[in-house]
């Protein structure tokens, strides 16, 4: 599951990123890296997971598959934490300076 949720994230992203190309002012792009580093770990990890189980990989037991559905929204959350924080420190439309500078009279 944390495999499949990682690569919908990275799929998702990577659509919006690629429609948005020319003006990426948003750094989608730095969010469909993470998405698909995150997925390429998680294939990593289901290879040597196969490699170890076997077929038995492919009939989980529902504690397990709720436990990797929350592992896996617990990396889609940590990667759009780590995308908000970029794109604040980057601040790319100005907003979060105009905000910290605005004068009050």
């Amino acid at each position: 599951m944390t495999l499949l949720i990682t690569v919908f994230a990275a799929v998702i992203s990577t659509v919006i990123w690629y429609r948005r190309n020319p003006e990426d002012d948003m750094k989608v792009g730095v969010l469909c890296w993470l998405f698909w580093g995150a997925s390429l770990m998680w294939l990593v990890d289901a290879i040597f997971e196969y490699k170890e189980l076997g077929a038995e990989y492919f009939s989980p037991s529902l504690k397990d598959m709720l436990n990797d559905s929350f592992l896996g929204l617990s990396v889609v959350a940590l990667a759009l934490i780590i995308w908000l924080i970029v794109l604040l420190i980057k601040d790319p439309r100005g907003r979060v300076r105009r905000a910290l500078f605005k004068k009050t009279n």
